[in-house]
């Protein structure tokens, strides 16, 4: 250390032509810099500086001096950019978990061309309803879908869906259309894994209990039942775009539209987020928002 000391103060007096403005651009006193120049100077043997009352300039020694130490400071700030470009590259080993037809229409594509990307990663992406526990299953990431339910976990938005209740042009023909959710309790409604429907009237949210003679947790499999006319479903609009702009289901009770839904990424509070783990919640928050 002691044959780096005055390096920085003498290249900062060098490049401003001051003592003051050097000590402004390293956030230190004049005083201070005065002493680590001429502690420098007197191990040299040597005068680095010619100092009048008028300003400040290089001897002819200091100008050869000055040109080494500009050379070794840029190659130090190099070589500290490069380091921190590799502790930034994704490398190692890396656990995701996501819900089973969301994570497969859209997750498990991203993770797989994330890895692709990163060939230093390998990935263990699980796909499951169930909400693990990421601190006792060691997951670095988890990815869930709606209202959070006050988990300990710091949670990044990524994108937001639209739940949209929607029915067969066929289905509506043989028992009509609800025109209020309240009249969704004389329908066969297509279930989730719950038994509310969420809606929204002048921003007062609410629920609608509902009932119906199929339950699946599956999106696109409730969907499919729908288009086939067994009844009315609620799904985030990612799933029925195609069959709405097709004409293969007919979206209802628009002005009782709930408010849009995150879609997160969940990790641990008490675990750094890791460079590779960031990587990964960039590339999903950018792709994500394009659904």
């Amino acid at each position: 250390m002691a044959d780096w000391e005055g390096i920085n103060e003498f290249i900062a007096v060098a490049e401003t032509g001051s003592f003051t403005r050097a000590a402004e651009r390293l956030g230190s006193s004049v005083a201070h810099v005065s002493r680590r120049i001429k502690a420098r100077e007197q191990r040299m043997g040597t005068s680095l500086l010619q100092r009048t009352t008028r300003k400040v300039s290089l001897t002819e020694e200091g100008r050869i001096y000055y040109q080494h130490c500009r050379q070794i400071l840029d190659a130090l700030t190099a070589a500290d950019s490069e380091l921190a470009n590799l502790q930034h590259t994704p490398t190692g080993h890396l656990r995701v978990t996501a819900p089973v037809s969301f994570g497969e229409k859209y997750v498990a594509p991203l993770v797989s061309a994330f890895a692709q990307a990163h060939p230093g990663l390998t990935i263990d992406l699980n796909l499951s309803n169930q909400r693990l526990d990421l601190i006792d299953e060691s997951i670095d990431l988890a990815i869930r879908l709606g209202p959070l339910k006050n988990e300990q976990l710091i949670a990044k938005k990524l994108a937001e869906r639209q739940p949209i209740v929607c029915a067969s042009p066929e289905y509506l023909a043989q028992h009509g259309q609800p025109h209020t959710p309240a009249e969704l309790s004389t329908h066969n409604c297509l279930l989730g894994t719950l038994d509310v429907w969420r809606f929204s009237e002048a921003g007062r949210a609410f629920t609608v209990p509902v009932k119906g003679n199929l339950r699946c947790n599956n999106g696109p499999a409730l969907r499919d039942a729908a288009r086939n006319g067994l009844g009315v479903v609620q799904l985030p609009d990612y799933y029925l775009q195609q069959a709405l702009a097709t004409g293969q289901l007919i979206e209802l009770l628009h002005r009782y539209a709930p408010a849009r839904e995150g879609i997160w990424a969940l990790y641990p509070p008490n675990r750094r987020l890791s460079p590779k783990v960031q990587r990964l919640i960039s590339y999903l928050e950018l792709n994500l928002k394009k659904l």
